[in-house]
């Protein structure tokens, strides 16, 4: 092996080792975007379940606030007219 071959053989790795450094960069930065992607999805989706999860706790609040209270209906006419409410069967 001459001088030039040995040049050619150290650029070649350094162009080798340039290369594989870009191809890593890319690679952390495209996993990088697919986990942000994975947690915004999943952050989206358990916000979607805690709203449910709050919905379904008001309903039954509301059921168990009609099991022992009159039905809405009334508890309105008594509020806005005491006649009315004085008046219904």
């Amino acid at each position: 092996m001459d001088g030039h071959d040995a040049e050619n053989s150290k650029q070649s790795t350094a162009d080798m080792t340039v290369f594989v450094q870009n191809l890593l960069q890319k690679m952390q930065t495209r996993f990088q975007a697919m986990s942000q992607s994975i947690i915004s999805k999943d952050i989206l989706r358990m916000g979607s379940r805690i709203d449910e999860l709050e919905q379904s706790i008001n309903d039954l609040r509301a059921e168990m606030g009609q099991e022992g209270s009159p039905s809405p209906s009334t508890s309105l006419k008594t509020k806005e007219d005491p006649k009315s409410a004085e008046d219904s069967p």
